[in-house]
């Protein structure tokens, strides 16, 4: 059956007249989905009972539901959300008094084998529709029971390998008469995709952008990111900074710190030489355990000791917690699990 959530305004206007409803139906419709958030099609009160059952009979309205949680309500929780079809993905849930984050996965499993990624250790199914990631949103801001203020593409597979789907899901939750969730607190992450940053450079939207970096190499990125093979360093960076100039948006670099791999001050100082054409910011992540990858966090200052060089060369960099390890939540630990038949 189809998803509702799949529908953008304009084709829920479509499907209203072809059921011979007047267009304001549909705003009704959209009212309903994105404002109200309806769970079932019997509150929707001011529909006529006929279109009501032409809806149900055509359309699914559940796009996703829980079907496990871990951790508390007033830390990172794990949530495992069930698709129409039984396929499962992780998402995860950020708080941090205000800020209310969601990090949404895309696919179910994934094609790109990063190092230390679990998402795709299991292999890949298949891309996620458009309203499946609607789905975990909506999920995600029933179990928060609040407005969320982050949406981040940056779950289990990669974004711009299913780009069509995750830019219509990310329009429908930014537009101004539903969600309404602001542009630029909507992430998209790529641990990249070459062709998919050159393609949302034309988007003309205010979508964040984020691009796993990992090595200021090339050799020792294409062994933490085998996608460097086919886009590599040479071909990243200049897409980057055009990016970056286009759109007039600072871009996020991620960098997973890892002991003795790419956490030293010569890799430092080649990150910074990388990076100086680039307005940008750098993500300092220390690793989150694997069981497939045998490297470890760096030592505790390590991670001041990599920011000060960035800074002091004029690279703006954070240093990042990572959150939700306890539960396997934190970057790179969601894993993809095949489905039961």
């Amino acid at each position: 059956m189809n998803l509702i959530h799949n529908l953008s305004k304009a084709e829920l206007a479509e499907v209203c007249l072809s059921f011979g409803q007047p267009k304001y139906r549909s705003d009704q419709l959209w009212q309903w989905l994105y404002v109200k958030k309806a769970s079932d099609w019997e509150s929707m009160k001011n529909l006529p009972s006929d279109l009501r059952d032409k809806l149900i009979d055509k359309f699914s309205l559940q796009s996703a539901v829980t079907d496990k949680i871990d951790g508390n309500e007033d830390e990172t929780r794990k949530v495992l959300a069930k698709l129409p079809d039984g396929e499962c993905v992780e998402e995860v849930l950020l708080v941090d008094g205000d800020r209310k984050t969601v990090c949404v996965s895309c696919q179910a499993g994934c094609k790109f084998k990063c190092a230390f990624c679990a998402s795709g250790q299991a292999g890949f199914t298949r891309n996620l529709e458009a309203g499946e990631m609607i789905g975990q949103f909506l999920l995600a801001e029933e179990l928060f029971n609040d407005r969320i203020n982050n949406l981040v593409f940056m779950g289990m597979g990669e974004p711009f390998d299913n780009y069509d789907n995750v830019m219509k899901a990310a329009r429908i939750i930014n537009n101004e008469d539903g969600i309404n969730l602001g542009a630029r607190r909507i992430t998209i992450s790529t641990c990249g995709i070459v062709p998919g940053i050159k393609k949302m450079s034309e988007e003309g939207l205010q979508f964040e952008l984020s691009v796993s970096l990992h090595a200021p190499v090339d050799e020792l990125r294409s062994r933490l990111l085998p996608v460097n093979k086919q886009y590599p360093l040479r071909e990243l960076i200049p897409v980057c900074g055009d990016y970056a100039e286009k759109t007039g948006r600072i871009i996020t670099f991620e960098y997973t710190l890892i002991k003795g791999v790419n956490d030293s001050p010569a890799l430092a100082e080649k990150l910074v030489k990388l990076l100086r054409p680039i307005h940008c910011h750098v993500n300092l992540i220390p690793l989150s355990p694997v069981a497939e990858f045998d490297g470890v966090p760096p030592d505790k200052e390590t991670g001041p000791m990599f920011v000060e060089l960035l800074t002091d060369s004029g690279t703006n960099a954070t240093l990042r917690n990572s959150r939700g390890s306890a539960i396997k939540a934190a970057c790179g630990q969601l894993r993809y699990a095949e489905r039961e038949e």
